[in-house]
Protein backbone atom coordinates (compact mmCIF):
# COMPACT_ATOMS: atom_id res chain seq x y z
CA UNK A 1 0.00 0.00 0.00
CA UNK A 2 2.78 2.59 0.75
CA UNK A 3 4.57 1.74 -2.31
CA UNK A 4 1.45 2.56 -4.01
CA UNK A 5 1.03 5.93 -2.58
CA UNK A 6 4.55 6.80 -3.23
CA UNK A 7 3.97 5.64 -6.78
CA UNK A 8 1.17 8.03 -7.07
CA UNK A 9 3.20 11.34 -5.35
CA UNK A 10 6.19 10.47 -7.43
CA UNK A 11 3.47 10.66 -10.87
CA UNK A 12 1.79 13.96 -9.46
CA UNK A 13 5.03 15.33 -8.73
CA UNK A 14 6.03 14.61 -12.53
CA UNK A 15 3.11 15.76 -13.95
CA UNK A 16 3.52 18.99 -12.02
CA UNK A 17 7.24 19.75 -13.10
CA UNK A 18 6.55 19.02 -16.63
CA UNK A 19 3.59 21.43 -17.29
CA UNK A 20 5.49 24.35 -14.69
CA UNK A 21 8.40 23.34 -17.30
CA UNK A 22 6.16 23.82 -20.40
CA UNK A 23 4.92 26.75 -19.00
CA UNK A 24 8.04 28.34 -18.38
CA UNK A 25 9.22 27.25 -21.83
CA UNK A 26 6.22 28.75 -23.54
CA UNK A 27 6.88 32.96 -21.60
CA UNK A 28 10.28 32.18 -23.04
CA UNK A 29 9.46 31.26 -26.38
CA UNK A 30 7.22 34.34 -26.57
CA UNK A 31 8.95 37.22 -24.61
CA UNK A 32 12.63 36.32 -26.43
CA UNK A 33 12.23 34.42 -29.65
CA UNK A 34 9.04 35.15 -31.37
CA UNK A 35 9.52 38.76 -33.23
CA UNK A 36 7.38 41.70 -31.80
CA UNK A 37 3.83 41.93 -33.63
CA UNK A 38 4.42 43.55 -36.86
CA UNK A 39 1.71 46.03 -36.53
CA UNK A 40 2.59 47.21 -32.98
CA UNK A 41 1.71 50.66 -32.53
CA UNK A 42 4.32 53.68 -32.41
CA UNK A 43 5.37 54.60 -28.89
CA UNK A 44 6.02 57.82 -29.86
CA UNK A 45 2.87 59.71 -31.85
CA UNK A 46 3.68 61.40 -35.07
CA UNK A 47 3.39 65.29 -34.68
CA UNK A 48 4.87 65.45 -31.34
CA UNK A 49 8.04 67.24 -30.92
CA UNK A 50 11.14 65.48 -29.13
CA UNK A 51 12.94 67.26 -26.67
CA UNK A 52 16.78 66.78 -26.71
CA UNK A 53 19.28 69.33 -25.17
CA UNK A 54 21.74 70.99 -27.87
CA UNK A 55 20.05 69.28 -30.76
CA UNK A 56 19.93 71.18 -33.99
CA UNK A 57 17.30 69.91 -36.27
CA UNK A 58 17.74 71.95 -39.03
CA UNK A 59 20.85 70.88 -39.53
CA UNK A 60 19.76 67.85 -40.77
CA UNK A 61 16.00 67.32 -43.35
CA UNK A 62 15.87 64.18 -41.74
CA UNK A 63 17.26 62.31 -38.09
CA UNK A 64 16.78 59.17 -37.61
CA UNK A 65 16.30 58.52 -33.42
CA UNK A 66 17.73 54.93 -32.89
CA UNK A 67 16.45 54.01 -29.16
CA UNK A 68 18.12 51.02 -28.18
CA UNK A 69 20.22 49.25 -25.42
CA UNK A 70 23.36 47.07 -24.96
CA UNK A 71 21.37 44.66 -23.12
CA UNK A 72 18.63 44.21 -26.08
CA UNK A 73 18.74 41.07 -27.84
CA UNK A 74 16.04 42.76 -30.67
CA UNK A 75 18.88 45.69 -31.22
CA UNK A 76 21.88 43.08 -31.60
CA UNK A 77 19.86 40.98 -34.04
CA UNK A 78 18.79 44.29 -35.89
CA UNK A 79 23.06 45.32 -36.25
CA UNK A 80 23.10 44.46 -40.12
CA UNK A 81 19.43 46.62 -40.90
CA UNK A 82 21.37 49.27 -38.59
CA UNK A 83 24.72 49.42 -40.49
CA UNK A 84 22.48 49.64 -43.75
CA UNK A 85 20.47 52.75 -42.52
CA UNK A 86 24.21 54.13 -41.51
CA UNK A 87 25.50 53.70 -45.28
CA UNK A 88 22.72 55.16 -46.51
CA UNK A 89 23.11 57.64 -44.38
CA UNK A 90 26.53 58.29 -45.66
CA UNK A 91 25.36 59.19 -48.96
CA UNK A 92 23.63 62.23 -48.08
CA UNK A 93 24.09 65.38 -46.23
CA UNK A 94 20.74 65.92 -45.23
CA UNK A 95 20.39 62.88 -43.09
CA UNK A 96 21.44 61.75 -39.70
CA UNK A 97 21.20 59.24 -37.10
CA UNK A 98 21.43 59.61 -33.14
CA UNK A 99 21.98 56.68 -31.42
CA UNK A 100 19.74 56.64 -27.74
CA UNK A 101 21.29 54.08 -25.00
CA UNK A 102 20.38 53.98 -21.40
CA UNK A 103 24.08 53.07 -20.87
CA UNK A 104 26.41 55.79 -20.59
CA UNK A 105 28.12 56.84 -23.78
CA UNK A 106 31.38 55.43 -24.01
CA UNK A 107 29.52 51.90 -23.53
CA UNK A 108 26.89 52.92 -26.08
CA UNK A 109 29.30 54.02 -28.06
CA UNK A 110 32.14 50.92 -27.53
CA UNK A 111 28.29 48.83 -28.13
CA UNK A 112 27.92 49.85 -31.70
CA UNK A 113 31.77 49.48 -32.41
CA UNK A 114 30.87 45.67 -31.52
CA UNK A 115 27.96 45.81 -34.18
CA UNK A 116 29.74 48.05 -36.63
CA UNK A 117 27.47 50.40 -36.60
CA UNK A 118 28.09 54.33 -37.12
CA UNK A 119 26.07 57.28 -36.16
CA UNK A 120 26.20 60.79 -35.77
CA UNK A 121 26.25 61.04 -32.20
CA UNK A 122 25.62 58.76 -29.15
CA UNK A 123 23.43 59.94 -26.14
CA UNK A 124 23.10 58.61 -23.10
CA UNK A 125 19.22 58.93 -21.84
CA UNK A 126 16.70 57.18 -20.23
CA UNK A 127 14.32 55.64 -22.58
CA UNK A 128 11.26 57.49 -21.29
CA UNK A 129 12.81 60.98 -22.15
CA UNK A 130 11.69 60.32 -26.01
CA UNK A 131 8.43 58.82 -24.60
CA UNK A 132 9.69 55.67 -25.65
CA UNK A 133 8.61 52.37 -23.40
CA UNK A 134 11.17 49.35 -25.19
CA UNK A 135 13.53 48.67 -27.58
CA UNK A 136 14.53 48.95 -30.43
CA UNK A 137 12.55 51.90 -31.03
CA UNK A 138 13.56 54.33 -34.69
CA UNK A 139 11.85 57.50 -34.53
CA UNK A 140 12.23 59.43 -38.07
CA UNK A 141 12.21 63.33 -37.04
CA UNK A 142 11.82 66.24 -39.38
CA UNK A 143 14.10 69.48 -39.20
CA UNK A 144 12.20 70.80 -36.49
CA UNK A 145 12.44 68.07 -34.23
CA UNK A 146 9.37 66.52 -34.90
CA UNK A 147 7.31 63.00 -35.21
CA UNK A 148 7.17 61.87 -38.59
CA UNK A 149 7.03 58.06 -38.11
CA UNK A 150 8.04 56.14 -35.82
CA UNK A 151 9.05 51.74 -35.55
CA UNK A 152 8.90 49.46 -32.48
CA UNK A 153 11.10 45.95 -32.00
CA UNK A 154 13.11 44.17 -34.83
CA UNK A 155 11.31 44.74 -38.18
CA UNK A 156 10.25 42.51 -40.65
CA UNK A 157 12.11 43.09 -44.04
CA UNK A 158 9.22 45.03 -45.33
CA UNK A 159 9.61 47.33 -42.33
CA UNK A 160 12.62 47.93 -42.62
CA UNK A 161 12.42 49.17 -46.10
CA UNK A 162 9.67 51.37 -45.19
CA UNK A 163 11.97 52.95 -42.77
CA UNK A 164 14.64 53.03 -45.21
CA UNK A 165 11.59 54.61 -47.98
CA UNK A 166 10.55 57.31 -45.08
CA UNK A 167 14.15 57.91 -44.53
CA UNK A 168 14.76 58.94 -47.94
CA UNK A 169 11.11 60.68 -48.07
CA UNK A 170 10.34 57.96 -50.97
CA UNK A 171 12.91 59.85 -53.50
CA UNK A 172 12.80 57.52 -56.36
CA UNK A 173 16.43 58.96 -57.44
CA UNK A 174 17.73 57.81 -54.17
CA UNK A 175 15.81 54.57 -53.77
CA UNK A 176 17.63 53.52 -56.84
CA UNK A 177 21.02 53.92 -55.35
CA UNK A 178 20.24 51.41 -52.48
CA UNK A 179 21.54 48.07 -52.89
Amino acid sequence: MAGKVRRNIELTTNIAIITVALLLGIVLVKNYLLPRAPNSPPTVPTGSKVSLQNVNWAAKKRTLLMVISSSCHFCTESADFYKKLAYERTKYDDMGIIALLPQDVGAGQAYLKTLGVSVDEVRQSPLNAVGVTATPTLILVDDKGVVTDSWVGKLSAEKELEVLNRFHMNDATRLHHMN
